[in-house]
Protein backbone atom coordinates (compact mmCIF):
# COMPACT_ATOMS: atom_id res chain seq x y z
CA UNK A 1 0.00 0.00 0.00
CA UNK A 2 1.22 3.26 -1.11
CA UNK A 3 0.97 6.28 1.16
CA UNK A 4 -1.15 9.05 -0.10
CA UNK A 5 1.01 12.05 1.88
CA UNK A 6 3.68 12.87 -0.20
CA UNK A 7 6.12 13.71 2.88
CA UNK A 8 5.78 9.69 4.03
CA UNK A 9 6.50 8.16 0.60
CA UNK A 10 9.77 10.13 0.00
CA UNK A 11 10.75 9.58 3.79
CA UNK A 12 11.95 6.01 1.74
CA UNK A 13 15.18 7.43 0.76
CA UNK A 14 15.97 7.51 4.50
CA UNK A 15 16.59 3.82 3.45
CA UNK A 16 19.08 4.86 1.05
CA UNK A 17 22.67 6.19 3.01
CA UNK A 18 23.95 8.63 0.38
CA UNK A 19 28.26 8.40 1.21
CA UNK A 20 30.03 10.52 -1.12
CA UNK A 21 33.80 9.53 -1.90
CA UNK A 22 35.14 13.25 -0.91
CA UNK A 23 34.24 14.29 2.57
CA UNK A 24 33.78 17.67 3.45
CA UNK A 25 35.50 19.06 6.74
CA UNK A 26 33.15 20.75 8.56
CA UNK A 27 35.56 24.07 9.36
CA UNK A 28 37.13 23.73 5.84
CA UNK A 29 35.32 25.49 2.59
CA UNK A 30 34.69 22.92 -0.33
CA UNK A 31 36.05 23.61 -3.61
CA UNK A 32 33.85 24.34 -6.33
CA UNK A 33 34.53 23.39 -10.08
CA UNK A 34 35.32 26.57 -12.51
CA UNK A 35 31.97 27.68 -13.98
CA UNK A 36 29.16 25.12 -11.35
CA UNK A 37 29.41 27.62 -8.21
CA UNK A 38 27.36 29.79 -9.07
CA UNK A 39 24.65 27.02 -9.88
CA UNK A 40 25.68 25.30 -6.94
CA UNK A 41 25.19 28.37 -4.37
CA UNK A 42 21.83 29.11 -6.03
CA UNK A 43 20.34 25.54 -5.16
CA UNK A 44 21.50 25.93 -1.89
CA UNK A 45 19.68 29.21 -1.79
CA UNK A 46 16.84 27.22 -3.19
CA UNK A 47 16.81 24.56 -0.87
CA UNK A 48 17.11 26.97 2.38
CA UNK A 49 14.36 29.34 1.01
CA UNK A 50 12.15 26.83 1.18
CA UNK A 51 13.33 25.04 4.31
CA UNK A 52 12.69 28.13 5.41
CA UNK A 53 9.25 28.52 4.52
CA UNK A 54 8.04 26.04 5.98
CA UNK A 55 8.84 26.84 9.64
CA UNK A 56 6.51 28.67 12.20
CA UNK A 57 7.66 31.92 12.80
CA UNK A 58 6.27 31.59 16.14
CA UNK A 59 8.61 28.86 16.84
CA UNK A 60 12.62 30.44 17.21
CA UNK A 61 14.51 27.19 18.38
CA UNK A 62 16.92 27.32 15.77
CA UNK A 63 18.61 30.58 16.09
CA UNK A 64 21.52 28.68 18.07
CA UNK A 65 22.23 26.17 15.74
CA UNK A 66 21.43 28.83 13.15
CA UNK A 67 24.68 30.97 14.70
CA UNK A 68 26.91 27.73 14.70
CA UNK A 69 26.56 27.22 11.14
CA UNK A 70 27.16 31.34 10.62
CA UNK A 71 30.51 30.52 12.55
CA UNK A 72 31.38 27.59 10.87
CA UNK A 73 30.79 29.22 7.43
CA UNK A 74 32.49 32.62 8.25
CA UNK A 75 35.84 32.34 6.53
CA UNK A 76 37.15 35.85 7.03
CA UNK A 77 37.38 34.43 10.84
CA UNK A 78 40.65 32.44 11.95
CA UNK A 79 40.36 28.90 12.31
CA UNK A 80 41.24 28.84 15.71
CA UNK A 81 38.62 31.26 16.92
CA UNK A 82 36.30 29.56 14.88
CA UNK A 83 36.85 26.22 15.83
CA UNK A 84 36.47 27.45 19.49
CA UNK A 85 33.32 29.44 19.29
CA UNK A 86 31.74 26.63 17.33
CA UNK A 87 32.84 24.05 20.37
CA UNK A 88 31.43 26.02 22.65
CA UNK A 89 27.99 26.00 21.10
CA UNK A 90 28.16 22.63 20.24
CA UNK A 91 29.48 21.14 23.71
CA UNK A 92 26.53 23.09 25.45
CA UNK A 93 23.91 21.71 22.86
CA UNK A 94 25.63 18.19 23.78
CA UNK A 95 25.34 18.26 27.35
CA UNK A 96 22.13 19.45 27.37
CA UNK A 97 20.40 16.57 25.43
CA UNK A 98 22.74 14.05 26.69
CA UNK A 99 23.18 14.71 30.59
CA UNK A 100 19.52 14.06 31.02
CA UNK A 101 19.00 11.09 28.49
CA UNK A 102 21.74 9.19 30.65
CA UNK A 103 20.22 9.69 33.85
CA UNK A 104 16.97 8.56 32.11
CA UNK A 105 18.65 5.23 30.75
CA UNK A 106 20.04 4.68 34.40
CA UNK A 107 16.86 5.03 36.50
CA UNK A 108 15.17 2.64 33.77
CA UNK A 109 18.19 0.54 34.81
CA UNK A 110 17.42 1.10 38.23
CA UNK A 111 14.04 0.53 38.14
CA UNK A 112 14.76 -3.02 36.76
CA UNK A 113 17.79 -3.78 39.32
CA UNK A 114 15.31 -3.03 42.25
CA UNK A 115 12.86 -5.48 41.22
CA UNK A 116 15.61 -7.77 40.62
CA UNK A 117 16.62 -7.06 44.74
CA UNK A 118 13.12 -6.69 45.77
CA UNK A 119 12.56 -10.91 44.57
CA UNK A 120 15.84 -12.00 46.04
CA UNK A 121 15.24 -11.11 49.11
CA UNK A 122 12.14 -13.91 48.45
CA UNK A 123 14.40 -16.19 48.59
CA UNK A 124 17.21 -17.81 45.97
CA UNK A 125 14.53 -19.55 43.68
CA UNK A 126 13.20 -15.92 43.43
CA UNK A 127 16.07 -14.10 42.27
CA UNK A 128 17.06 -16.61 39.46
CA UNK A 129 13.56 -16.29 38.28
CA UNK A 130 13.70 -12.36 38.20
CA UNK A 131 17.28 -12.18 37.29
CA UNK A 132 16.21 -14.72 34.32
CA UNK A 133 13.10 -12.67 33.19
CA UNK A 134 15.08 -9.06 33.37
CA UNK A 135 17.46 -10.37 31.48
CA UNK A 136 16.91 -12.67 29.25
CA UNK A 137 12.84 -12.14 28.01
CA UNK A 138 12.55 -8.76 28.96
CA UNK A 139 15.65 -7.60 27.49
CA UNK A 140 14.84 -9.40 24.20
CA UNK A 141 11.78 -6.90 24.42
CA UNK A 142 13.37 -4.18 25.41
CA UNK A 143 15.67 -4.09 22.45
CA UNK A 144 13.15 -4.81 19.88
CA UNK A 145 11.07 -2.10 21.34
CA UNK A 146 13.36 0.33 21.89
CA UNK A 147 14.96 -0.10 18.32
CA UNK A 148 11.96 0.01 16.44
CA UNK A 149 11.10 3.11 18.46
CA UNK A 150 13.98 4.60 16.22
CA UNK A 151 12.40 5.51 13.57
CA UNK A 152 11.00 7.87 14.99
CA UNK A 153 14.11 9.55 16.25
CA UNK A 154 15.20 9.88 12.16
CA UNK A 155 12.01 11.31 11.04
CA UNK A 156 11.03 13.14 13.92
CA UNK A 157 14.02 15.26 14.25
CA UNK A 158 14.56 15.63 10.55
CA UNK A 159 11.14 17.23 10.34
CA UNK A 160 11.93 19.16 12.97
CA UNK A 161 14.82 20.82 11.93
CA UNK A 162 12.89 21.15 8.48
CA UNK A 163 9.96 22.79 10.23
CA UNK A 164 7.32 20.29 9.16
CA UNK A 165 6.12 19.87 13.08
CA UNK A 166 2.90 18.88 12.48
CA UNK A 167 4.61 15.84 10.92
CA UNK A 168 5.72 14.91 14.23
CA UNK A 169 2.63 14.00 16.25
CA UNK A 170 1.90 11.91 12.91
CA UNK A 171 5.14 9.62 12.87
CA UNK A 172 4.81 9.38 16.84
CA UNK A 173 1.10 7.78 16.57
CA UNK A 174 2.51 5.58 13.12
CA UNK A 175 5.28 4.26 15.44
CA UNK A 176 2.85 3.60 18.22
CA UNK A 177 0.67 1.80 16.03
CA UNK A 178 3.34 -0.38 14.98
CA UNK A 179 4.79 -0.96 17.92
CA UNK A 180 1.44 -1.80 20.09
CA UNK A 181 1.01 -4.28 17.13
CA UNK A 182 4.82 -6.11 17.99
CA UNK A 183 3.04 -6.82 21.12
CA UNK A 184 1.18 -8.68 20.11
CA UNK A 185 3.35 -11.48 19.27
CA UNK A 186 5.65 -10.66 21.85
CA UNK A 187 2.50 -11.32 24.46
CA UNK A 188 2.20 -15.09 23.38
CA UNK A 189 6.35 -15.37 23.85
CA UNK A 190 5.99 -14.40 27.21
CA UNK A 191 2.84 -16.12 27.79
CA UNK A 192 4.45 -19.66 26.44
CA UNK A 193 7.95 -18.39 28.28
CA UNK A 194 7.73 -21.55 30.90
CA UNK A 195 8.19 -24.03 27.80
CA UNK A 196 10.03 -22.06 26.21
CA UNK A 197 12.75 -21.94 28.79
CA UNK A 198 12.31 -25.27 29.88
CA UNK A 199 13.60 -26.11 26.42
CA UNK A 200 16.73 -24.03 26.65
CA UNK A 201 17.60 -26.20 29.38
CA UNK A 202 16.48 -24.69 32.30
CA UNK A 203 15.31 -26.48 35.23
CA UNK A 204 11.41 -26.94 35.85
CA UNK A 205 11.50 -25.16 38.91
CA UNK A 206 13.53 -21.56 37.91
CA UNK A 207 11.15 -22.16 34.66
CA UNK A 208 7.96 -22.16 36.19
CA UNK A 209 8.89 -19.28 38.85
CA UNK A 210 10.45 -17.29 35.94
CA UNK A 211 7.31 -17.50 34.24
CA UNK A 212 5.39 -16.32 37.09
CA UNK A 213 7.68 -13.14 36.96
CA UNK A 214 6.74 -12.69 32.95
CA UNK A 215 3.20 -12.79 33.41
CA UNK A 216 3.48 -9.72 35.32
CA UNK A 217 5.57 -7.95 32.77
CA UNK A 218 3.19 -8.48 29.93
CA UNK A 219 1.54 -4.96 30.51
CA UNK A 220 5.48 -3.50 30.58
CA UNK A 221 5.66 -4.67 26.91
CA UNK A 222 1.90 -2.23 25.57
CA UNK A 223 4.01 0.51 28.44
CA UNK A 224 7.43 -0.07 25.85
CA UNK A 225 5.38 0.31 22.90
CA UNK A 226 4.30 3.65 24.06
CA UNK A 227 7.06 5.36 25.78
CA UNK A 228 9.76 4.88 23.76
CA UNK A 229 7.79 6.41 20.18
CA UNK A 230 6.68 9.07 23.19
CA UNK A 231 10.68 9.81 24.75
CA UNK A 232 12.22 10.31 20.80
CA UNK A 233 9.12 12.34 19.92
CA UNK A 234 10.07 14.07 22.76
CA UNK A 235 14.02 14.25 22.02
CA UNK A 236 13.47 15.35 18.16
CA UNK A 237 12.66 18.78 19.93
CA UNK A 238 15.34 19.00 22.34
CA UNK A 239 12.53 17.84 24.93
CA UNK A 240 14.85 15.61 27.51
CA UNK A 241 14.73 17.06 31.27
CA UNK A 242 10.60 16.97 31.35
CA UNK A 243 11.76 12.37 31.03
CA UNK A 244 14.08 12.74 33.36
CA UNK A 245 12.08 14.43 35.94
CA UNK A 246 9.09 12.26 35.39
CA UNK A 247 11.19 9.40 35.69
CA UNK A 248 13.25 10.22 38.55
CA UNK A 249 10.00 10.47 40.91
CA UNK A 250 8.21 7.53 39.20
CA UNK A 251 11.42 5.65 40.80
CA UNK A 252 10.70 6.83 44.14
CA UNK A 253 6.65 5.62 43.69
CA UNK A 254 8.17 2.15 41.88
CA UNK A 255 10.63 1.50 45.23
CA UNK A 256 7.56 2.30 47.74
CA UNK A 257 5.11 0.21 45.65
CA UNK A 258 7.47 -2.64 45.59
CA UNK A 259 8.11 -2.44 49.01
CA UNK A 260 4.53 -2.90 49.72
CA UNK A 261 3.25 -5.27 47.29
CA UNK A 262 6.24 -7.90 47.99
CA UNK A 263 6.50 -7.86 51.16
CA UNK A 264 3.68 -6.48 53.14
CA UNK A 265 0.53 -7.55 50.82
CA UNK A 266 2.73 -10.68 49.91
CA UNK A 267 2.01 -11.11 46.32
CA UNK A 268 5.83 -12.40 45.60
CA UNK A 269 7.31 -12.53 42.22
CA UNK A 270 4.06 -11.29 39.95
CA UNK A 271 3.67 -8.30 42.35
CA UNK A 272 7.29 -7.40 41.79
CA UNK A 273 6.80 -7.70 38.20
CA UNK A 274 3.03 -6.37 37.97
CA UNK A 275 4.64 -2.95 40.15
CA UNK A 276 7.19 -3.01 37.04
CA UNK A 277 4.64 -2.86 34.63
CA UNK A 278 3.11 0.06 36.21
CA UNK A 279 6.09 2.34 36.91
CA UNK A 280 6.34 2.17 33.38
CA UNK A 281 3.08 3.33 32.41
CA UNK A 282 3.13 5.79 34.85
CA UNK A 283 6.39 7.25 32.82
CA UNK A 284 4.11 7.10 29.31
CA UNK A 285 1.48 8.47 31.33
CA UNK A 286 2.86 11.65 32.65
CA UNK A 287 5.12 11.95 29.38
CA UNK A 288 1.92 11.83 27.49
CA UNK A 289 0.34 14.61 29.31
CA UNK A 290 3.22 16.80 29.08
CA UNK A 291 2.92 16.63 25.36
CA UNK A 292 -1.03 17.30 25.35
CA UNK A 293 -0.18 20.33 28.12
CA UNK A 294 2.81 21.92 27.17
CA UNK A 295 3.41 24.92 24.97
CA UNK A 296 6.30 23.61 24.13
CA UNK A 297 4.65 20.32 22.35
CA UNK A 298 1.73 22.65 20.81
CA UNK A 299 2.93 22.86 17.19
CA UNK A 300 4.09 19.43 17.26
CA UNK A 301 1.06 17.15 19.04
CA UNK A 302 -2.37 18.47 17.30
CA UNK A 303 -4.12 15.93 18.16
CA UNK A 304 -4.96 11.87 17.18
CA UNK A 305 -4.82 11.58 13.45
CA UNK A 306 -5.84 9.48 10.62
CA UNK A 307 -2.49 9.98 9.04
CA UNK A 308 -1.26 8.05 11.19
CA UNK A 309 -2.95 4.93 9.52
CA UNK A 310 -0.94 6.01 6.14
CA UNK A 311 2.24 4.95 5.02
CA UNK A 312 2.68 2.02 7.53
CA UNK A 313 4.54 -0.20 5.14
CA UNK A 314 7.47 2.40 4.39
CA UNK A 315 7.43 3.27 8.07
CA UNK A 316 7.41 -0.31 8.90
CA UNK A 317 10.38 -0.78 6.59
CA UNK A 318 12.36 1.74 8.47
CA UNK A 319 11.53 0.44 12.11
CA UNK A 320 12.54 -3.06 10.78
CA UNK A 321 15.71 -1.72 10.05
CA UNK A 322 16.49 0.55 13.47
CA UNK A 323 15.25 -2.83 15.40
CA UNK A 324 17.60 -5.10 12.96
CA UNK A 325 20.59 -2.86 14.09
CA UNK A 326 20.01 -2.09 17.64
CA UNK A 327 19.01 -5.56 18.63
CA UNK A 328 22.41 -7.38 16.87
CA UNK A 329 24.43 -5.00 18.79
CA UNK A 330 22.49 -5.88 22.08
CA UNK A 331 22.37 -9.49 21.56
CA UNK A 332 26.37 -9.72 20.56
CA UNK A 333 27.59 -9.51 23.68
CA UNK A 334 24.59 -11.73 25.51
CA UNK A 335 26.58 -14.16 23.19
CA UNK A 336 29.54 -13.71 24.78
CA UNK A 337 27.97 -14.83 28.37
CA UNK A 338 26.13 -17.69 26.27
CA UNK A 339 29.35 -19.09 24.82
CA UNK A 340 31.30 -18.38 28.41
CA UNK A 341 28.59 -21.47 29.86
CA UNK A 342 30.39 -23.53 27.79
CA UNK A 343 33.82 -23.38 29.15
CA UNK A 344 35.07 -26.22 31.20
CA UNK A 345 35.11 -23.83 34.16
CA UNK A 346 32.14 -21.93 33.58
CA UNK A 347 31.13 -20.75 37.01
CA UNK A 348 34.59 -18.89 37.27
CA UNK A 349 34.17 -17.58 33.98
CA UNK A 350 30.49 -16.61 34.27
CA UNK A 351 31.18 -14.97 37.51
CA UNK A 352 34.34 -12.63 36.19
CA UNK A 353 32.67 -11.69 32.94
CA UNK A 354 29.27 -10.99 34.21
CA UNK A 355 31.39 -8.37 36.72
CA UNK A 356 33.16 -6.68 33.75
CA UNK A 357 29.84 -6.45 31.76
CA UNK A 358 28.28 -4.74 34.64
CA UNK A 359 31.44 -2.01 34.89
CA UNK A 360 30.88 -1.88 31.40
CA UNK A 361 26.95 -1.43 31.15
CA UNK A 362 27.22 1.12 33.73
CA UNK A 363 29.52 3.04 31.23
CA UNK A 364 27.92 2.26 28.78
CA UNK A 365 25.19 4.50 29.40
CA UNK A 366 27.23 7.28 29.19
CA UNK A 367 27.65 6.49 25.78
CA UNK A 368 24.11 6.10 24.92
CA UNK A 369 23.09 9.60 26.08
CA UNK A 370 25.65 10.75 23.64
CA UNK A 371 23.75 8.56 21.34
CA UNK A 372 20.87 10.36 21.46
CA UNK A 373 22.74 13.49 21.33
CA UNK A 374 24.52 12.82 18.40
CA UNK A 375 20.76 11.29 16.56
CA UNK A 376 18.96 13.91 17.35
CA UNK A 377 21.78 16.79 16.60
CA UNK A 378 22.62 15.75 12.80
CA UNK A 379 18.69 14.86 12.10
CA UNK A 380 17.62 18.61 13.29
CA UNK A 381 20.80 20.14 11.56
CA UNK A 382 20.06 18.11 8.48
CA UNK A 383 16.34 18.92 8.32
CA UNK A 384 17.32 22.61 8.67
CA UNK A 385 19.40 22.70 6.36
CA UNK A 386 23.01 23.26 8.02
CA UNK A 387 25.73 20.74 6.35
CA UNK A 388 28.81 22.45 8.15
CA UNK A 389 26.70 21.80 11.80
CA UNK A 390 26.11 18.28 11.31
CA UNK A 391 28.82 17.12 10.19
CA UNK A 392 30.82 19.71 12.98
CA UNK A 393 28.34 17.89 15.61
CA UNK A 394 29.81 14.46 14.48
CA UNK A 395 33.59 15.65 15.37
CA UNK A 396 32.41 16.90 18.38
CA UNK A 397 30.32 14.33 20.16
CA UNK A 398 32.43 11.56 19.13
CA UNK A 399 35.57 13.43 20.88
CA UNK A 400 33.93 13.60 24.29
CA UNK A 401 31.96 10.79 24.56
CA UNK A 402 35.53 8.92 23.52
CA UNK A 403 37.76 11.14 26.36
CA UNK A 404 35.11 10.10 28.36
CA UNK A 405 35.41 6.62 28.00
CA UNK A 406 39.24 6.77 28.37
CA UNK A 407 39.20 8.19 31.36
CA UNK A 408 36.99 5.30 32.44
CA UNK A 409 38.92 2.74 31.22
CA UNK A 410 42.41 4.12 32.84
CA UNK A 411 40.61 4.00 36.10
CA UNK A 412 39.40 0.46 35.61
CA UNK A 413 42.80 -0.21 34.40
CA UNK A 414 44.40 1.33 37.21
CA UNK A 415 42.23 -0.07 40.36
CA UNK A 416 42.22 -3.96 38.44
CA UNK A 417 43.19 -5.81 41.00
CA UNK A 418 40.73 -4.36 43.61
CA UNK A 419 37.46 -3.48 41.35
CA UNK A 420 36.07 -6.99 42.22
CA UNK A 421 35.86 -6.63 45.46
CA UNK A 422 32.61 -4.32 45.27
CA UNK A 423 31.44 -7.30 43.98
CA UNK A 424 32.41 -10.58 45.47
CA UNK A 425 35.04 -11.77 48.38
CA UNK A 426 36.11 -14.74 45.92
CA UNK A 427 40.05 -14.31 45.34
CA UNK A 428 39.57 -16.66 42.45
CA UNK A 429 37.45 -14.40 40.43
CA UNK A 430 38.99 -11.40 41.92
CA UNK A 431 42.07 -12.83 40.11
CA UNK A 432 39.99 -13.54 37.24
CA UNK A 433 38.46 -9.87 37.03
CA UNK A 434 42.04 -8.68 37.19
CA UNK A 435 43.14 -10.75 34.41
CA UNK A 436 39.96 -9.41 32.30
CA UNK A 437 40.77 -5.79 32.83
CA UNK A 438 42.86 -5.02 30.26
CA UNK A 439 40.02 -6.04 27.75
CA UNK A 440 37.58 -4.54 29.46
CA UNK A 441 39.67 -1.19 29.45
CA UNK A 442 39.92 -1.95 25.63
CA UNK A 443 35.93 -2.57 25.24
CA UNK A 444 35.19 0.87 27.25
CA UNK A 445 37.24 2.85 24.54
CA UNK A 446 35.34 1.31 21.65
CA UNK A 447 32.21 1.93 23.62
CA UNK A 448 33.26 5.33 23.60
CA UNK A 449 32.87 5.99 19.81
CA UNK A 450 30.86 2.97 18.63
CA UNK A 451 27.30 4.10 20.18
CA UNK A 452 27.65 7.59 18.77
CA UNK A 453 28.58 6.31 15.54
CA UNK A 454 25.06 4.49 15.37
CA UNK A 455 23.28 7.79 16.48
CA UNK A 456 24.97 9.47 13.50
CA UNK A 457 23.45 6.79 11.69
CA UNK A 458 20.35 6.91 13.10
CA UNK A 459 19.73 10.69 12.78
CA UNK A 460 20.91 9.89 8.97
CA UNK A 461 18.39 7.50 8.71
CA UNK A 462 21.27 4.88 7.14
CA UNK A 463 19.65 1.68 10.04
CA UNK A 464 19.50 -0.91 6.83
CA UNK A 465 23.03 -0.10 5.79
CA UNK A 466 24.57 -0.28 9.36
CA UNK A 467 22.31 -3.36 10.20
CA UNK A 468 24.35 -5.25 7.13
CA UNK A 469 27.34 -4.06 8.57
CA UNK A 470 26.77 -5.50 11.82
CA UNK A 471 25.75 -8.82 10.73
CA UNK A 472 28.98 -9.10 8.98
CA UNK A 473 31.27 -7.37 11.92
CA UNK A 474 29.78 -9.25 14.71
CA UNK A 475 28.36 -12.39 13.70
CA UNK A 476 30.58 -13.45 10.52
CA UNK A 477 33.86 -12.01 12.29
CA UNK A 478 33.28 -11.61 15.86
CA UNK A 479 31.27 -14.65 17.28
CA UNK A 480 33.31 -17.24 15.10
CA UNK A 481 36.68 -15.71 16.13
CA UNK A 482 35.75 -15.48 20.05
CA UNK A 483 35.34 -19.27 20.27
CA UNK A 484 37.97 -20.22 17.85
CA UNK A 485 40.28 -18.38 20.46
CA UNK A 486 38.68 -19.35 23.46
CA UNK A 487 37.96 -22.89 22.41
CA UNK A 488 40.78 -24.24 19.89
CA UNK A 489 43.27 -22.05 21.27
CA UNK A 490 42.14 -22.77 24.80
CA UNK A 491 42.22 -19.23 25.98
CA UNK A 492 39.32 -19.55 27.65
CA UNK A 493 36.96 -16.19 28.56
CA UNK A 494 40.05 -13.87 27.28
CA UNK A 495 39.82 -15.47 24.17
CA UNK A 496 36.31 -15.30 23.80
CA UNK A 497 36.25 -11.71 24.97
CA UNK A 498 39.46 -10.86 22.23
CA UNK A 499 37.53 -11.96 18.98
CA UNK A 500 34.33 -10.36 19.62
CA UNK A 501 36.27 -6.83 20.75
CA UNK A 502 37.66 -7.21 16.91
CA UNK A 503 34.17 -7.44 15.62
CA UNK A 504 33.21 -4.42 17.72
CA UNK A 505 36.74 -2.67 16.31
CA UNK A 506 36.28 -3.95 12.75
CA UNK A 507 32.57 -2.46 12.74
CA UNK A 508 33.98 1.00 14.40
CA UNK A 509 36.33 1.48 11.59
CA UNK A 510 34.34 0.75 8.85
CA UNK A 511 31.67 3.63 10.70
CA UNK A 512 34.16 5.72 11.31
CA UNK A 513 35.04 5.60 7.23
CA UNK A 514 31.60 5.87 5.87
CA UNK A 515 31.25 9.07 8.75
CA UNK A 516 34.41 10.69 7.26
CA UNK A 517 33.56 10.13 3.62
CA UNK A 518 29.96 11.41 4.39
CA UNK A 519 29.03 14.15 2.11
CA UNK A 520 26.98 16.45 4.57
CA UNK A 521 25.56 18.84 1.48
CA UNK A 522 24.11 15.81 -0.23
CA UNK A 523 22.43 14.86 2.88
CA UNK A 524 20.91 18.10 3.19
CA UNK A 525 19.87 17.79 -0.74
CA UNK A 526 18.02 14.33 -0.30
CA UNK A 527 15.95 16.38 2.72
CA UNK A 528 15.71 19.65 0.24
CA UNK A 529 14.18 17.27 -2.43
CA UNK A 530 11.75 15.53 0.34
CA UNK A 531 10.57 19.11 1.48
CA UNK A 532 10.33 20.24 -1.92
CA UNK A 533 7.67 17.59 -2.97
CA UNK A 534 5.94 18.45 0.55
CA UNK A 535 5.30 21.69 -0.33
CA UNK A 536 3.91 20.79 -3.73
Amino acid sequence: MKSSQPGEELHQALLNPQVSKSPLPPLIKSKQLPGTQDNHQGQQSEQQDILNSSRPSLMGTHKVTGELEKILSNTEQKGFDRFFSATCIELKLLFFLAAPTVMVYMINYIMSMSTQIFSGHLGNLELAAASLGNTGIQLFAYGLMLGMGSAVETLCGQAYGAGKYEMLGVYLQRSMILLMATGIPLTITYIFSEPILIFLGESTAIASAAAVFVYGLIPQIFAYAANFPIQKFLQAQSIVAPSAYISAATLIVHLFLSWLVVYKIGLGLLGASLVLSLSWWIVVGAQFLYIMKSERCRHTWTGFSVRAFSGLPEFLKLSTASAVMLCLETWYYQILVLIAGLLPNPENALDSLSICTTISGWVFMISVGFNAAASVRVSNELGYGNPKSAGFSVVVVTAISFIISTIAAVIVLSLRHVISYAFTDGETVAAAVSDLCPLLSLTLILNGIQPVLSGVAVGCGWQTLVAYINVGCYYVVGVPLGALLGFTFKLGAKGIWSGMICGTAMQTAILLWITYRTDWSKEVTIMYHLFRLLDA
